[in-house]
C-alpha cells in the first residue's frame, strides 16, 4: 500500500497511492456526520497549532478503523493514502506527528464528550432507523501498561477524571492496572449507542441506574427494554427502572435464595418444562439441536418481579461435562495424596490429617456433594530378633504392631443423579407482565452480540493494553474508540441488511473466494486492503493518465451491494485530469 515514484521511459513518474476500504470507510462517516460534529464540539485550541482537532480526530479515528498504527507512526501512515481520503483538505501528511495528535486528544478531552455523544448517537438513530426498543449492556476492562500515579480520579481543569488501578480484572490480568468501559449497544445490529469509563475499581452493580438514566434520556423515554447480567438483579437497580417506568431482563444471581431453594426443589421433583425454542446446531450441521424448554416459577422474587426458569440442551451437556472434569480432577488429586499417606516418611500421621487433606480436594474442585471420603486405620507389623546375633533357627523374634492411615474414596450416586436433574438450568428474572417465555429468552439470547463487541474492541481494534503519554488523554482515546466500534456495527448491519433484502445468503469474502453468511467489517475492510491508484506525471506535477488496479469479482460483488459502481468507487477525490 505504499506510495512508489518510478521512472517512465516518456520522461513521466509513475506515483501510486493506496485507496484500500477508505471510500466504503467515508461514505458511513460521512453519513455519521463525525467530522462535522468534531468541529462543532471540538475547540481549536491555539491558533499557532498547525493540524485543527477535527482533521487529527478524523485521521486518528479511519487509522483506528484501518490499521491501529501507534501515534509516532501515524504520519507515515497517512502518507500512503491520497490526502482528501484522509479529510486532510490540504494539510500534510507531516503534521501527523505524535506530539501535535496528542493535542488533539487533549481538545477531545477538554470538551464536552457528553453533549457530543448524545448529537453523534442522536444523529445515527435517525440516519440509519436504529430500532431503540430493547438495549442491551455490559462491561470489560481496558488494561494499562505504566503506573499512572498521576490518575488518582481528581479533576483536571474542573473536568472529572477517573482512576486508573487494580481491580477485578477480565482480561485476566492482575498484575496490569484498568479502567472499567461500559458499553450499551441496541438489539437491532448490536450497534453501541452509548459508553462511559469509569474507575479501575468499580464494581458493575454500581453502574446500572447511571447508565440507564443517561438511556432515558438519550431515548426520550424509560419505555424500552434494558438487559443486562447479573449484576444488574442486585442493590437498588431493579427497584429504580420499575419505578421510573422501565422494563428490564436480567439474570438471577447464583447467590440468592430462590436459585438455591428451586435446585434444591429440582433434585427431587420434576418441573412441568415446555419447549419454548428450537434451532439447528450452530457449530455443526449434523449436530443435534439446541433446545430450550421454560417454566415460570409461581413464586415471585422478594420485590415481587417473575421468575423464569429455562433448561437448555446445550448449557446441559456443558455442566454435565464440566462436572466430569472437575470429578475427575479431584480422584487424581485424591490419588495423589493416598499415595503421601502411604510413603515411608509421611507425615500425614493420624486420620484427622489425612481426612482434612482430602477435604480440601473435594472443596477446591467443588465436588464434596458427589464423593464420600473414608480415612481406614490400616494395622501394620513388623519383627525385629529378641537378642543381639546371627539369626539362625532358634532365634526369637518380637512382634511390633502400628496403625497407619490409608485414604478411601467413592462417587456418590445418588448426589450424581440428583445433580443431574439441574443440569442445563438458569433463571431469568423480568418485571414485564406480559412477556412470555420465548420473548425473554430470545431478549437475552441477544447479548452475546454485545459481547462479541467487546472482543472486537480487544481483538480487531486492539485497545489494549494501552500506553499513553498523558493519562487525560486516555478518556479521549477511549471515546474514538467508541465511535470505531459504532462505525464497524452500522456497517456491518447494512451490508447484512442488504444482503437479505435481496435474498443472498453469503458473499464469497473469506479466502480462495469461500462463502461467507455474516460479513464483518474487518472482513471488507481486508478484501479492500490492497487496492491502488496509479498516475503518470511529467515534472511539474500535471497528470497524464491515471488507472486503477483491477477490482475482483468479490469486491464488485460487495460494491453493487452498496450500489456504488467501481468508477465511482475508485474516482473518490480525484483532481480533474490535465488538459
Amino acid at each position: 500500500m505504499a506510495s512508489t515514484l518510478e521512472p517512465h521511459p516518456d520522461g513521466l513518474q509513475l506515483v501510486s497511492k493506496a485507496v484500500g476500504p477508505l471510500p466504503l470507510l467515508n461514505r458511513f462517516l460521512e453519513r455519521l456526520a463525525i467530522e462535522r460534529f468534531f468541529g462543532e464540539r471540538v475547540p481549536a485550541g491555539d491558533r499557532r497549532q498547525k493540524l485543527a482537532p477535527a482533521v487529527g480526530l478524523g485521521v486518528l479515528l479511519r487509522n483506528i478503523l484501518l490499521a491501529r498504527r501507534p501515534l509516532y507512526g501515524l504520519g507515515e501512515w497517512a502518507g500512503r493514502f491520497e490526502p482528501a481520503l484522509l479529510g486532510l483538505a490540504g494539510q500534510a501528511p507531516q503534521y501527523f506527528n505524535d506530539d501535535r495528535v496528542g493535542r488533539c486528544l487533549d481538545a477531545l478531552f477538554r470538551s464536552d464528550r457528553a453533549t457530543l455523544m448524545t448529537e453523534i448517537v442522536v444523529h445515527a438513530v435517525e440516519e440509519f432507523d436504529l430500532d431503540l426498543g430493547q438495549i442491551h449492556n455490559d462491561s470489560t476492562t481496558i488494561s494499562f501498561t505504566g503506573q499512572y500515579p498521576e490518575a488518582d480520579g481528581k479533576p483536571s481543569r474542573g473536568i472529572p477524571t477517573h482512576r486508573i488501578t487494580q481491580g477485578h480484572s477480565k482480561d485476566f490480568r492482575p498484575d496490569l492496572k484498568q479502567l472499567l468501559f461500559i458499553l450499551t449497544t441496541t438489539a437491532d445490529g448490536a450497534v453501541p449507542i452509548f459508553s462511559h469509563v469509569d474507575h479501575g475499581n468499580t464494581t458493575d452493580d454500581s453502574t446500572h441506574i447511571r447508565t440507564w438514566e443517561a438511556l432515558r434520556k438519550l431515548c426520550g423515554t424509560g419505555d424500552f427494554r434494558y438487559v443486562a447480567d447479573s449484576k444488574l438483579a442486585t442493590g437498588q437497580n431493579p427497584s429504580h427502572i420499575t419505578s421510573h417506568g422501565g422494563r428490564f431482563v436480567t439474570v438471577m444471581p447464583a447467590t440468592w435464595r430462590e436459585h438455591a431453594q428451586f435446585h434444591a426443589w429440582l433434585r427431587s421433583h420434576a418441573a412441568p418444562w415446555v419447549e419454548v425454542l428450537r434451532r439447528p446446531d450452530p457449530r455443526r450441521k449434523t449436530g443435534p439441536p439446541d433446545i430450550y424448554r421454560g417454566y415460570e416459577h409461581p413464586l415471585r422474587t422478594a420485590q415481587g418481579f417473575r421468575v423464569l426458569w429455562y433448561w437448555s440442551s446445550q448449557k446441559d451437556a456443558l455442566d454435565r461435562a464440566a462436572r466430569e472434569r472437575r470429578i475427575a480432577a479431584a480422584d487424581k488429586a485424591l490419588q495423589a495424596l493416598a499415595a503421601r499417606v502411604g510413603a515411608p516418611r509421611s507425615r500425614l500421621k493420624n486420620p484427622e490429617q489425612v481426612s482434612a487433606a482430602a477435604q480440601k480436594i473435594l472443596t477446591d474442585k467443588q465436588v464434596e456433594r458427589f464423593i464420600r471420603i473414608e480415612v481406614r486405620l490400616l494395622e501394620q507389623a513388623h519383627f525385629t530378633q529378641a537378642a543381639r546375633g546371627r539369626p539362625g533357627p532358634r532365634t526369637a523374634y518380637i512382634r511390633h504392631a502400628h496403625q497407619r492411615p490409608v485414604l478411601h474414596w467413592q462417587s456418590d450416586a445418588q448426589a450424581l443423579l440428583e445433580e443431574a436433574r439441574t443440569d442445563g438450568v438458569f433463571p431469568l428474572v423480568t418485571n414485564e407482565e406480559k412477556l412470555t417465555l420465548k420473548e425473554a429468552l430470545e431478549a437475552y439470547k441477544h447479548q452475546p452480540a454485545l459481547e462479541k463487541r467487546h472482543e472486537q474492541l480487544k481483538s480487531v481494534l486492539n485497545v489494549r493494553p494501552v500506553m499513553l503519554k498523558n493519562h487525560l488523554r486516555i478518556e479521549a482515546f477511549l471515546f474514538l474508540y467508541f465511535l470505531a466500534l459504532m462505525t464497524e456495527a452500522l456497517i456491518e448491519r447494512d451490508i447484512r441488511a442488504r444482503m437479505r433484502k435481496l435474498g443472498i445468503k453469503k458473499l464469497p469474502l473469506y479466502p480462495e473466494e469461500r462463502p461467507c453468511a455474516a460479513p464483518t467489517t474487518e472482513r471488507l475492510f481486508e478484501l479492500f486492503a490492497d487496492l491502488r491508484r496509479h498516475r503518470l506525471v511529467d515534472e511539474s506535477g500535471r497528470v497524464h493518465q491515471r488507472f486503477y488496479d483491477t477490482l475482483s469479482e468479490p469486491q464488485r460483488a460487495v460494491l453493487r451491494l452498496f450500489k456504488l459502481s467501481p468508477q465511482e468507487y475508485l474516482a473518490v477525490a480525484e483532481e480533474p485530469a490535465a488538459g
